[in-house]
């Protein structure tokens, strides 16, 4: 069992399929959301540069869905300096600046379908439902965030950046 957060991420390190499941699995969107299907924005690059909802995200509401260990668990694995999070992780990358690394177009393709840059990779897809591996049932066909908490996050992460 699992009893703290340190102890998550290096359960985490260990099984890249089980994030999948432990992450992947607890949150979905939820049914009355639409779905994504093969209608979703072209990747262009490795960028995704229409937004999944048509309108920028709310940065405060993405915050929260950061810091979040049940919605987003963003924080789980990475750090952002100066967050209010306690215990935050340090299997991903810190997010601290990535406003002035990453565009908004290649943070939310990160989010949505990071296997689609990096196959193989440790961190899930948030918005994909297609290609995954030991889903619920009661899961199928849903995706770990809605298009809005995409959006969300990824207001919030392009202001992530040393000059505020």
């Amino acid at each position: 069992m699992v009893r703290n957060n340190h102890e998550r991420c290096v359960w985490l390190r260990r099984s890249a399929s089980l994030i999948a499941i432990s992450l992947g699995l607890t949150n979905c969107a939820p049914a009355s959301e639409p779905t994504p299907t093969s209608a979703l924005p072209e990747f262009v690059g490795d960028t995704m540069p229409t937004s999944l909802t048509g309108q920028a995200g709310s940065s405060e509401r993405g915050h929260s869905i950061f810091q979040d260990r049940e919605s987003g668990h963003c924080v789980l694995c990475h750090q952002i300096q100066g967050l209010s999070a306690e215990f935050q992780g340090d299997v991903g990358p810190d997010l601290t600046y990535v406003g002035e690394r990453l565009s908004p177009e290649q943070i939310r393709l990160r989010i949505v379908d990071y296997a689609s840059l990096l196959p193989g990779a440790t961190m899930p897809s948030y918005f994909r439902t297609h290609d995954l591996h030991q889903v619920g049932r009661e899961f199928e066909n849903q995706t770990v965030l809605t298009a809005n908490e995409v959006e969300d996050l990824v207001a919030f992460l392009s202001e992530q950046k040393e000059t505020q």
